[in-house]
């Protein structure tokens, strides 16, 4: 056993600078060094890239590690430099070197220098590449973010699924670890299928990211929305953040806004020049932007550790983007940020982007959409909910009151008859007309449609008017969680009576529901207070951190290369006066005390 012979622990120490493993890593990497395929499925900031990159400095030959993304590639290379002495300990190879750079590449993998190998699966379908890597001797195959492999996921990449026939090609023989932290049973599933791992061990870690403060606000405006994240930023100054929204004409807008507030924001959306983006994205990467107000097209390149909170303007499409947006906050372990602001308006925006998919999508995405609903509208545990969607058990105490519901119940209602109001108001409108449409009719508001459709002049009008438009949609949104009506997407989202709806208004019987929280006379008690202590020193950390921005534009490496955020807390807390104690701090390694 190759890993048995070795000391995993003092090489932990020497070349990350940590005195122990987190969770599974130290059976991971003897699983690894043993010659075996593995399995590993671990949250963001969970210490994934430590399975495969302790065991590739400690084995013989050089791991070839899989990557998606040449940003994310060059993070990676920079951090593992920044452990070890020798620069040429760890390459990338890609289309952003020219002949002469790959030639030297190969040559420090030719003479053994070189450990590890970042490389994108396109890389890997060149003949040249193949026979190359055919003939030096290969540690293992790291396939790092490998639910891209699957067409369940929610960055599916074609190239991923001919990851194995090209590692067959280069050594069938070879070991493969697998890497990914957002995967459901499916698509863990379709993975290992693809990657033909039929004797492969799985190592699960659980999904709680236990530093991240999960809420959800009612998107009552866009105007009230935007002044409730200011307010939120304005409690945290100078800290890094980003606002996901679905329109690049909001991203615009929000940061309009943000800057004539006081808040260093900066927009990304796939509209701007590539040129533009790619700077607007290495200002936020080198501290120079605090905020990014994106789409989607942000995201996955962004190895930034220091995030301390993610808002969702409007809300995604899925549990496993949500899961891998939110994942983005926090990767460095300290308490972080995510709120999520949710209107109704927001998912028939997206029901409408359904409509011209196939059948099977627009089931698919119905389903996925549904479940996010049921995320945003559930009065219990986030956590729970989340966990429980990844195939994970996970108990409500352990939360620790990181999430709304658990810190601030929602109220709970008795609803008997304020559900067969509306099933009534569904009924009178013949079940032609969606929510929208039924909380208008309920609520009592002259609309242009209320006066066309006559629909002013029904008996039932204005039938729910004592209560307010926020509680009209909620009471139907659960209405729908409950199965009592359903959301016929083919016929744009018209809201029908189900079985248990017909015979509800027949016999109504006692019904439960909860009720938002009024977050304008409410402050919420979930803060960002830094979990570090209260022996921190302020002013020394502030100048901690200026020294380290100055260091990496020095060195042309991303700040927490040089040092990550808890590593600073650590010296603004303890004081070390000399290079015995530095290497005492967390995160300090004896590479980065020379």
């Amino acid at each position: 056993m190759i890993a048995e012979q070795i000391d995993l622990k003092a090489g932990l120490e020497k070349y990350f600078g940590f005195e122990s493993f987190k969770g599974q890593q130290e059976e991971i990497i003897h699983h690894v060094m043993d010659g075996n395929d593995t399995f590993v499925l671990m949250p963001t900031g969970g210490g994934k890239s430590l399975c495969y990159q302790l065991p590739a400095l400690l084995m013989e030959g050089t791991a070839l590690v899989i990557s998606p993304l040449i940003a994310l590639m060059k993070n990676q290379v920079d951090s593992v430099r920044a452990h070890c002495e020798d620069r040429s300990v760890a390459h990338f190879l890609n289309s952003s070197l020219n002949k002469t750079q790959q030639r030297e590449v190969m040559s420090d993998i030719v003479d053994g220098k070189t450990k590890l190998l970042f490389v994108a699966p396109e890389t890997l379908t060149k003949e040249e590449n193949i026979a190359f890597f055919s003939s030096v001797p290969l540690s293992f195959v790291a396939v790092d973010e490998a639910h891209c492999i699957s067409e369940w996921g929610h960055d599916f990449r074609p190239e991923y699924r001919r990851i194995r026939e090209m590692i067959k090609a280069i050594n069938s023989d070879i070991p493969i670890i697998a890497l990914t932290a957002t995967a459901t049973p499916k698509v863990q599933s379709d993975i290992v299928k693809n990657l033909d791992m039929e004797n492969h061990k799985t190592f699960f870690s659980s999904f709680n990211r236990d530093n991240l403060v999960y809420e959800v606000r009612p998107k009552v405006s866009g105007e009230k929305t935007i002044q409730n994240m200011i307010q939120v930023i304005k409690s945290m100054p100078g800290q890094s953040g980003i606002i996901y929204v679905q329109a690049r004409k909001t991203t615009e807008k929000i940061t309009e806004l943000l800057k004539v507030n006081g808040v260093n924001a900066a927009p990304y959306h796939a509209g701007l020049d590539a040129k533009l983006r790619s700077s607007i994205q290495d200002g936020f990467l080198m501290e120079e932007i605090d905020v990014i107000v994106a789409t989607i097209a942000f995201g996955m390149g962004i190895d930034k550790p220091d995030v301390r909170f993610v808002f969702h303007y409007d809300i995604p499409k899925s549990i496993e983007n949500y899961y891998q947006e939110t994942g983005r906050a926090g990767r460095d372990g300290l308490q972080s940020r995510c709120i999520a602001y949710y209107a109704y308006k927001d998912i028939n925006r997206l029901e409408k982007f359904l409509r011209d998919k196939t059948v099977a999508e627009r089931e698919m995405g119905g389903q996925l959409l549904e479940e996010m609903i049921a995320y945003v509208e559930t009065g219990s545990c986030r956590r729970v909910f989340l966990l429980n969607y990844f195939g994970e058990a996970f108990k409500q105490e352990s939360c620790g009151d990181l999430c709304d519901n658990c810190r601030n119940p929602k109220p709970i209602i008795e609803a008997k008859d304020d559900v067969k109001t509306a099933l009534d108001a569904i009924v009178a409108l013949n079940e032609n007309y969606t929510v929208k449409t039924l909380v208008d009719f309920t609520f009592g508001n002259n609309t242009k449609e209320m006066k066309d459709y006559k629909f002013d002049r029904l008996p039932l009008f204005g039938c729910g008017k004592d209560k307010t438009e926020l509680h009209w949609n909620s009471v139907l949104r659960q209405m729908l969680l409950l199965g009592l009506v359903y959301k016929d997407i083919e016929s744009y989202g018209l809201i029908k009576l189900s079985e248990s709806g017909h015979s509800f208004l027949k016999s109504p019987v006692p019904v439960q529901i909860t009720t938002n929280h009024n977050y304008e006379e409410m402050e919420s008690s979930l803060d960002s207070k830094s979990d570090s202590g209260t022996a921190l020193d302020e002013p020394l950390f502030k100048m901690l951190k200026e020294l380290r921005l100055k260091e990496a534009k020095r060195l042309e490496v991303k700040p927490w290369i040089i040092f990550g955020d808890p590593s600073l807390i650590d010296m603004a807390t303890y004081y070390p006066a000399n290079r015995e104690d530095m290497v005492k701090i967390s995160g300090v390694s004896a590479g980065k005390t020379r």
